[in-house]
């Protein structure tokens, strides 16, 4: 029996997008609550609240919930790691925050955002610790704080299995993410022994994907190497060619162009992995999930 990568945007929504109870357990494991505080329910944010940044579309799962103290959350998972990631991360947790008044409620009873970023990524290599949270805090009190907003943000490389965590269950959910990789034959047992981590693992199961997901699966992570690869270039290419202006104004010019064509060459990549996927057989519907397309643009091809 072989399974799939949980990291995967179409395995991650199979088993946390569909699956609440899953997610609820997966969140009171990784979110910093307080003895007692658990989350009781979730809302599935649709995609059209989510803001779109090119070349950063690979978020894999969003979705608002709340815990037992009235408390607002955001989750979500990148693949891909660059400063403007954080820029979208505090948008979106910032959006939640203040998209409270549109329900009527006054300034006084505005709830907390607790946003949750797992990142497939190294991004502060000069820390040992995997696990970042941030909130705001006195510069010199650091006891005195201001509640609203709070980021968490978990680089998945660095985790170990024998990492000391107060919470078992975070070192299960963190050991699924990480040890169980693209074609992967053999489960811990250690990851089936709870009923919700029986059931994640059910799920990563390749024979129950059909082809068309398979095919999704695929094309995902030909998508991420792509965006990687235009990303890089792009960035060399404008440095390259702020280099050669020889001034700050230049590089600057540089980097935008070369991310503006990086960003025409992927959505150029996009259309056509979708042309193939409509060769293939593959429901119009269903290529516009797997590819970020909308309806519109998938019947335009």
């Amino acid at each position: 029996m072989r399974y799939l990568d949980p990291k995967n945007d179409l395995t991650f929504k199979k088993v946390f997008g569909q699956h609440p109870h899953l997610l609820r357990s997966f969140l009171n494991a990784l979110l910093p609550l307080d003895e007692g505080q658990e989350i009781v329910s979730l809302e599935y944010l649709p995609t059209e609240l989510v803001p779109e940044v090119p070349l950063f579309k690979h978020s894999i799962v969003d979705v608002r919930c709340l815990d037992n103290r009235g408390r607002q959350f955001i989750v979500e998972m990148q693949m891909l790691w660059t400063n403007s990631f954080k820029s979208r991360v505090l948008f979106n947790a910032s959006k939640a925050y203040v998209g409270q008044l549109d329900r009527g409620r006054q300034y006084a009873g505005l709830q907390p955002v607790y946003a949750l970023s797992l990142v497939n990524e190294v991004f502060e290599p000069t820390s040992p610790a995997f696990y970042h949270h941030y909130r705001f805090v006195h510069t010199t009190e650091p006891d005195k704080r201001l509640e609203g907003l709070e980021l968490i943000f978990v680089e998945l490389p660095k985790f170990r299995a024998d990492t000391l965590v107060s919470k078992r269950m975070q070192v299960l959910w963190l050991r699924y993410l990480t040890e169980i990789k693209d074609n992967s034959e053999y489960v811990s047992p250690d990851l089936q022994a709870t009923p919700e981590l029986e059931k994640a693992v059910e799920y990563l199961r390749e024979s129950a994907f059909s082809r068309g997901e398979l095919a999704g699966y695929d094309k995902y992570w030909d998508a991420i190497s792509s965006e990687r690869s235009l990303m890089s270039g792009a960035l060399s290419d404008g440095l390259a060619m702020g280099l050669e202006q020889g001034t700050r104004q230049g590089i600057e010019q540089g980097i935008e162009q070369g991310l503006a064509l990086a960003a025409q060459n992927q959505r150029e990549a996009t259309r056509a992995q979708a042309r193939k996927m409509l060769a293939n057989g593959l429901a119009p519907g269903l290529v516009a999930e797997l590819t970020g397309l909308t309806e519109a643009e998938v019947a335009a091809l």
